[in-house]
């Protein structure tokens, strides 16, 4: 009798593992269903491009059906879970649900943004972590410079032309360094804006940018964003957002339509209705098997899991991570199952990349660092190597070479996927 195995969520962690059960198992031996909210997988570390149009936003996903071969592909989202009865609740997109049996669980539910209570943050900023938040933000800028060349009001030219983004990590610094990069390119087609000129303002609450990197690097990217005119304030918070302002804990208020908030990620909310152990921080304990802690059959990877690092504390929520735990957790689930041994999950991060806009980044590799263009072509390099899928990494080679050339195209195409009324 074949086994069941669910795998909740589709992206680094869960696609792996699925990939890696499909190696592993047996055919007939074992169900495979992977249960996702869309039909593809998003490559994140391409996000920033996306954004500013270097690379088309179809060229940073891979569809899961190309990827997965014998996995059987549910578009949803798990709302529930009974661990005695091992059933799951899927709720479908159009909002029918059903209950689906597991032998074996894999939680892959990722993470989201991590929202302070900053009056009117909720309301008036978007976040960075999703596609369609990448083409939102690259919509909402060209938008911002037809405006500020159309209007003869100058507060409202100062409000629309400048862009503050909150959180100075990965995901805050490369979606400033793209998008300022590509407005840079955009304001040759908008003389009356080019005239008043932009304004870039990055708000991190710590003494640095980039924790996650050696501090010498850090000051590099600070150097080189400063260089280019974008304004960034250290040890500073946001402490309130209106539709037409932001204002920071220095008392200043800046006028501004754009508030991209990128302040760090936290688990999905629904891992707190699946009859789960939670830490702290909301995430799902799990042993250095990546096995649930006190549960049978019920593992988790990724963003939402608190997987013990061989360095000490908890794995970061990080892609690095994530596409290693999961093979690792499908080769134990297999073991489980009788096929294999189970082995620890021991991963130790020794390459880190920051791109800061064409032809710049930072990196490291072991004891080594980068700077500059080697580090921009190694971080490409890299990054072409794990996107899966052939055919995704011939594209993204395509649109960067066809970008050499050519400006950047300004099109704004906010309107598609909302198709006007017939009437």
């Amino acid at each position: 009798m074949a086994w069941n195995v669910v795998i909740a969520g589709g992206g680094f962690g869960g696609a792996a593992a699925a990939r890696e059960l499909e190696r592993v198992m047996p055919k007939q031996s074992a169900r495979l269903a992977l249960v996702n909210e869309t039909n593809f997988a998003l490559y994140t570390p391409f996000l920033p491009e996306a954004a500013a149009g270097t690379l088309e936003p179809r060229h940073v996903v891979t569809p899961l059906r190309e990827m997965l071969k014998r996995t059987y592909l549910r578009i949803g989202a798990i709302v529930g879970h009974d661990p005695e009865a091992k059933t799951v609740t899927l709720r479908a997109k159009y909002g029918e649900t059903e209950t689906m049996p597991y032998d074996q669980l894999l939680l892959a539910l990722g993470s989201t943004s991590r929202v302070l209570p900053v009056p009117g943050l909720a309301q008036h900023a978007v976040g960075f972590k999703s596609l369609a938040d990448a083409i939102f933000l690259r919509n909402h800028v060209v938008e911002t410079l037809e405006e500020a060349n159309a209007t003869e009001d100058t507060r409202r030219r100062e409000e629309l032309l400048t862009y503050v983004f909150v959180g100075g990590g990965y995901a805050g610094l490369e979606a400033l360094a793209e998008l300022q990069d590509f407005a840079a390119d955009a304001m040759d087609s908008y003389p009356r804006a080019r005239l008043h000129g932009m304004r870039w303002v990055l708000v991190e609450a710590a003494d640095r940018v980039l924790p996650e990197i050696d501090r010498e690097l850090a000051d590099y990217a600070l150097r080189e964003l400063r260089g280019r005119g974008i304004d960034i304030r250290l040890q500073t918070t946001l402490e309130e957002v209106t539709a037409e302002s932001a204002r920071l804990s220095s008392g200043e208020v800046l006028p501004t339509r754009t508030v991209v908030w990128t302040a760090g990620v936290k688990a999905q909310p629904i891992l707190a209705e699946l009859n789960l152990p939670l830490d702290e921080r909301g995430r799902v304990p799990v042993d250095s098997y990546l096995r649930v802690q006190g549960m049978d059959s019920v593992w988790a990877i990724g963003d939402c899991a608190a997987a013990p690092d061989p360095r000490g504390g908890t794995c970061p929520p990080t892609a690095q991570h994530a596409v290693r735990q999961g093979p690792v957790a499908a080769r134990n689930i297999a073991a489980e199952l009788g096929i294999g041994s189970a082995k620890p999950f021991d991963y130790r991060s020794e390459a880190s990349f920051v791109n800061l806009g064409r032809y710049k980044a930072v990196g490291r590799i072991g004891d080594r660092t980068f700077r500059g263009f080697p580090a921009w072509w190694m971080a490409r390099s890299y990054h072409m190597s794990q996107i899966p899928g052939t055919a995704r990494k011939f594209r993204a080679v395509l649109d960067w070479t066809a970008g050499l050339p050519f400006r950047r195209d300004i099109a704004e195409v906010g309107t598609i996927g909302k198709p006007k009324p017939l009437v």
